[in-house]
């Protein structure tokens, strides 16, 4: 999967097949938070979330950053990869009604 950073819209985006999936994020007091992944339905089922939210947390890891997630998908990315030492953001709410 060729995923590439866009740091002035702070994405990592991945364009397949004429469609376009990316992860959205803010950096914000040395962590850098996931707030959105948007992946369009003829990409789902492709790892492809997956493949840009793992971009996005190994950027940070690079850069010294704490990995965070607000976006649900994140959270629970996090979860099965203890290994990035990542936490819930303090945006994050059950039920996707959460802050931006």
């Amino acid at each position: 999967m060729d995923i590439l950073h866009n740091p002035e819209q702070h994405r990592f985006v991945l364009t397949q097949d004429g469609e376009t999936a990316h992860v959205a994020y803010r950096i914000e007091n040395g962590a850098l938070d996931i707030r959105h992944t948007i992946v369009p339905s003829p990409l789902e089922g492709q790892g492809i979330a997956s493949a840009l939210v793992q971009a996005a947390y190994d950027f940070a890891l690079r850069e010294g950053l704490k990995p965070v997630a607000t976006c649900s998908y994140a959270v629970r990315w996090l979860q099965r990869h203890p290994e990035y030492n990542g936490e819930t953001g303090k945006d994050y709410c059950e039920g996707g009604a959460c802050a931006l």
